[in-house]
């Protein structure tokens, strides 16, 4: 177990660094420079010189690189002032530290993400299982087509649609918004509700269609086949054999829609308009703020590198066949 934890997280470190890399570089490709847009239309020589210094980039882009990751881990000085480790720099937008708005606005991200997850994982799941269960029936193919109809919807047109109907039209719930747990669990709860169910509606979908030919399959296992010609019951082993097998490929694809979540709900967001990490990512590439785009992008990344190493480790407990050798 300790090697293959080692093997795996050798090899996010190295994702991690291209990630970095990539981002970093592809950032200069854009025709736009960040202290010109802030120096203003009457900007001289000398003030954009001093404006390029302030902001780190006056510097080959390599050196810079090499500043910026060897100050995540060491910390760096600024002319806003020092800036201890994990250390992304002052946004060139508004000047605040890169790490800290990050962790303000994770907690949108992270409600957003785990009350969906819980939402998404339970329709979808028991959905899926009914499915299979009743297979050719009327109950199969009713989910069976609703989830392929709603698998082909989008957040950015469900969300409006949804918004309309109860917040402008029936006025049955207000404005998506958030609001900290710890200050007002029911405005926290309220206003993350239409997200909520705008997420399940999406995901919900193919959780469903996944449970269900997963299930199914598993049914078909000679295991399977085996424990009901040794008479147990039904129910037994479609929960005790059939059910936990089936659970692989969800694992597999929950890690990576959980850590992409996790990473920053891009157009849940900012559909909703709401201050989490993906909506800071969109604000931050429009702005041409470098720093800013590569602590989103590292923090992101590493949550969908971090759950894609949990998932593998997680296999060896649903399915005692799978070894981590």
């Amino acid at each position: 177990m300790l090697r293959f934890f080692s093997r795996r997280l050798l090899g996010a470190i190295v994702i991690l660094l291209v990630i970095s890399a990539v981002t970093f570089f592809l950032f200069y490709a854009i025709p736009r420079d960040p202290a010109m847009l802030a120096c203003g239309k009457n900007c001289t020589p000398d003030a954009l010189e001093v404006i390029r210094k302030n902001m780190g980039i006056d510097k080959p882009v390599p050196v810079q690189y090499w500043e910026f990751m060897s100050g995540i881990v060491t910390g760096r000085d600024f002319a806003q002032g020092s800036c201890p480790a994990p250390c992304f720099g002052y946004s060139f937008a508004s000047s605040d530290p890169v790490w800290d708005t990050i962790l303000d606005r994770f907690p949108t991200t992270v409600s957003l993400s785990l009350g969906g997850a819980v939402v998404f994982l339970t329709i979808g799941l028991g959905a899926g299982m009914i499915a299979a269960w009743k297979r050719g029936t009327l109950a199969d193919k009713v989910f069976s087509t609703a989830s392929l109809v709603l698998s082909s919807m989008q957040i950015y047109f469900v969300g409006p649609l949804v918004m309309a109907l109860l917040v402008f039209n029936l006025g049955l719930l207000d404005q998506p918004k958030y609001v900290p747990l710890s200050e007002d669990p029911a405005g926290w709860f309220m206003g993350l509700l239409i997200p909520w169910m705008v997420i399940q509606i999406i995901f919900t979908a193919n959780y469903t269609r996944l449970s269900r030919s997963s299930m199914i399959e598993q049914l078909a296992e000679d295991h399977v086949r085996t424990a009901r010609a040794k008479g147990m019951s039904g129910k037994f082993v479609f929960f005790r054999y059939a059910w936990r097998g089936s659970l692989i490929p969800i694992v597999t694809i929950f890690g990576v829609d959980l850590g992409s979540l996790l990473g920053g709900a891009m157009i849940t967001e900012w559909t909703f308009s709401l201050p989490g990490l993906g909506k800071l990512a969109v604000e931050s590439v429009e702005q041409t703020d470098l720093p800013m785009v590569m602590g989103v992008m590292l923090f992101s990344a590493t949550f969908i590198v971090l759950f894609n190493v949990l998932v593998d480790a997680a296999y060896a407990f649903i399915d005692p066949r799978v070894r981590l050798a």
